[in-house]
């Protein structure tokens, strides 16, 4: 009697297993209403987050997620129309992966949609070796690296008064029309780093290609993934793209580089995530948003940030800016403070600076690095109070100058901040195509503040 090999066992085992037909676990649409489509014959079977694919009318399929649950049966959100669905056509189960993604440097310089799908028209996107779950969990807090060192945005605004470190989060909070897809392409183009991820959530059509050809480049693009989702994408779609990017950015941090992670906006995030909420009949809270939206915020957030400590300088940096589109310039509403709650800092855009003619517009005197304290010279730290000082005394005179109110001579430090104030406004005003070392910020700042002779 021959003797097979540990090996020739394996391999018959194998042929075997393939040789096998796979299950398929199946269902039926019991109605459709709104954006959600009902489910029945999958208890047991589903959990929320699984993948499904319908059967419509014409022999096509439409891929769904399943939302939630209500008297047995699954509650399922579709990728793509619902036009042809309808009671009594099959629903089959997806494999698990269905909500996985396996990232690789072949994903370098390609922009897909949320189901990793290429948008670009160059052929399929090459897969890794490790699956990633979208719905990863952040690092453990106790465990996580500390920020790293600071790192250079580009914009003279930002690295100098909210002067950023590796691995920290930034809010960009403006409303519409402001200039906040300008300073996104700034950023895009000009920020230190190994690799950028750019998750373009419920964005303009017309505008992705714009963003892509002229404000980001080809030598930017190289070294970016970008993930889209317009603004015509259902829901659960635009809701899974911030997370999808997201999950990139992660393999390319566990490999030890630094990952500058870009996200327009939080809340067209939030509003997909609303429109989920409210199909699937959780009840309305704060402004309309469910409670679930609030949940779902963390969630993302914390993912970005500093990996795991690996001592020997081989931690990897996700350091993350999120726009925010303030409804009506109100910085406080439910979205905005619970963006700001949880972010390391925030950048204000404001709407009368732009009316002024000085961009970037930020607000320098309403936006705050947490983390900058960390990351500074004594020199640098003074240098940026007495620019804020400059400045905040310049605009509480602003009226008495205009009126004439006010008389040189009778204030040396009004005198100062009406002599200074203007050149500090120039050192922030950036054309779009420039670019500033941020050593080389702070020596202009430096300059700026000498007294005059």
């Amino acid at each position: 009697m021959r003797h097979y090999s540990l090996t020739e066992k394996l391999d018959g085992c194998g042929a075997r297993l393939r040789g096998i037909a796979p299950v398929s676990i199946n269902g039926r649409i019991v109605s459709v209403s709104g954006l959600v489509v009902e489910v029945a014959g999958l208890t047991g079977q589903v959990f929320v987050g699984d993948q499904l694919l319908l059967s419509s009318r014409d022999g096509a399929s439409v891929q769904a997620e399943v939302a939630g649950f209500r008297d047995g049966l699954a509650q399922t959100l579709p990728f793509g129309p619902l036009e042809g669905l309808g009671p009594g056509q099959t629903v089959t189960l997806l494999p698990r992966t269905a909500g996985f993604v396996s990232v690789s440097d072949a994903w370098l310089g390609r922009v897909i949609d949320p189901l990793a799908r290429p948008l670009d028209g160059r052929g399929t996107v090459s897969a890794g070796a490790a699956p990633r779950s979208i719905s990863a969990a952040p690092p453990e807090a106790t465990s996580r690296a500390r920020l790293g060192d600071r790192i250079a945005l580009g914009v003279r605004a930002l690295d100098l008064f909210t002067t950023c470190r590796l691995g920290q989060r930034l809010g960009l909070f403006s409303g519409s029309g402001v200039g906040k897809s300008t300073l996104l392409a700034m950023l895009a183009r000009a920020a230190v780093c190994d690799v950028a991820v750019i998750a373009l959530v419920g964005e303009r059509g017309r505008e992705v290609r714009e963003f892509l050809e002229d404000d980001l480049g080809a030598m930017g693009l190289a070294r970016s993934v970008v993930v889209v989702a317009t603004s015509d994408a259902p829901p659960v779609l635009r809701r899974r793209a911030a997370f999808t990017a997201m999950t990139v950015a992660e393999h390319f941090r566990d490999e030890g580089r630094s990952v500058l992670f870009m996200m327009d906006s939080v809340t067209r995030f939030c509003l997909a995530a609303r429109e989920i909420g409210l199909s699937a009949g959780e009840p309305p809270s704060t402004r309309g948003y469910p409670p679930s939206v609030f949940a779902d915020l963390p969630r993302l957030l914390e993912r970005a940030g500093p990996g795991e400590d690996k001592g020997c300088g081989a931690t990897g940096f996700i350091t993350a800016l999120f726009t925010v589109l303030v409804e009506g310039d109100d910085t406080n509403e439910p979205v905005a403070d619970a963006v700001r709650g949880i972010l390391d800092g925030h950048v204000l855009l404001d709407r009368r600076i732009a009316e002024a003619g000085r961009y970037p517009p930020v607000d320098v005197l309403r936006s705050l690095s947490r983390a900058a304290r960390g990351c500074l010279t004594e020199e640098e730290m003074a240098l940026t109070r007495r620019a804020r000082g400059i400045l905040a005394l310049q605009n509480e005179t602003a009226d008495l100058v205009q009126m004439g109110a006010y008389r040189a001579g009778t204030d040396p430090a009004v005198d100062e901040a009406l002599t200074l104030g203007p050149r500090i406004e120039a050192l922030l005003r950036q054309d779009r195509a420039e670019q500033t070392d941020l050593d080389a910020a702070f020596h202009l700042l430096r300059d700026v503040l000498r007294p005059p002779p």
